[in-house]
């Protein structure tokens, strides 16, 4: 069939390709799949259902080449006897899978809304400024990958910067642009909690379920920090209770009160406190 102008035309800056279709991906090389073969099955050996290891075979394959890529897509796709488009749709949908090459290093600035107005969006764009790349952008190096990520559910630690997945906690612009260039230099740089960082391509083999060999980084992995874990102590009588109600005038005087550990611990003005202004029912006019 001849294209027409007008159907040349159609494609022209859309990304939209009129000629042949894409041609099947290829195949890695023989040692690669052998390894890869071995791994895919001990990862499918962990679940009853084969379809149920899809995530973390993406991790897998993202190991080897710091990104999905069509052949990692179409060997998910062959050993669990899925289409490539399901397999596809997988892939796109959850950001931690890479659809393109990225760095050694990928540095995430959480700009939702805690982050945001402590200072993430800040950061964010003097990461920018400084790496010379936009969000998803990489420096020329291939060290750095910068983006802006959705909440890390590590609000108390606001603004927060995830490298390969480990927290960097109560950033600055300042301490976030040495964190980068510490990276781009080689310089061994140490998470707030968590275990030490390694590269993308590590990370991504032990999301896909295999141990950490690193020594010592299984300790050092920690738990919550202690912002987290105010809660807990309280609820278990480790701290002493806040006030959460000034004392009447003229009744029992306690030792003074325990210091606020925020402004949300303030003691409030309530019907108990002020028996004058009682809460209750609002009469209806007329009655």
């Amino acid at each position: 069939m001849t294209t027409t102008s007008s159907q040349q035309g159609a494609g022209q800056g859309t990304g939209v390709s009129l000629g042949m279709p894409q041609l099947p991906a290829p195949d890695y090389p023989a040692d690669v799949r052998a390894r890869l073969d071995a791994d895919a099955k001990e990862i499918i050996s962990r679940y009853p259902d084969s379809r149920s290891a899809l995530l973390p075979l993406l991790h897998l394959v993202q190991s080897e080449e710091g990104h999905v890529t069509r052949t990692g897509m179409a060997f998910c796709a062959e050993v669990l006897g899925l289409t490539t488009a399901e397999v596809t749709a997988v892939a796109t949908f959850y950001t931690m899978y890479r659809r393109k090459p990225s760095g050694d290093y990928q540095v995430g600035v959480c700009t939702n809304t805690l982050c945001a107005v402590m200072g993430g969006d800040a950061i964010f764009e003097s990461l920018q400024e400084h790496l010379g790349v936009g969000n998803e952008g990489t420096t020329e190096d291939g060290k750095v990958t910068l983006e802006h990520i959705e909440c890390n559910a590590a609000c108390d630690f606001a603004p927060v910067v995830m490298v390969n997945w480990e927290f960097f906690d109560n950033q600055t612009p300042e301490t976030a642009k040495r964190l980068v260039d510490d990276l781009r230099a080689g310089v061994q740089v140490e998470p707030t909690r968590g275990a030490p960082l390694c590269t993308y391509k590590e990370t991504a083999r032990i999301l896909a379920g295999f141990p950490d060999e690193r020594a010592g980084a299984v300790e050092a992995s920690g738990g919550a920090g202690p912002a987290s874990l105010i809660g807990l102590r309280l609820a278990k009588g480790e701290l002493p209770q806040p006030r959460v109600v000034q004392p009447r005038a003229g009744g029992p005087q306690d030792e003074a009160p325990a210091e606020h550990l925020s402004s949300h611990d303030a003691p409030q003005e309530t019907s108990a406190s002020d028996p004058a202004h009682p809460a209750g029912p609002t009469a209806e006019e007329g009655e």
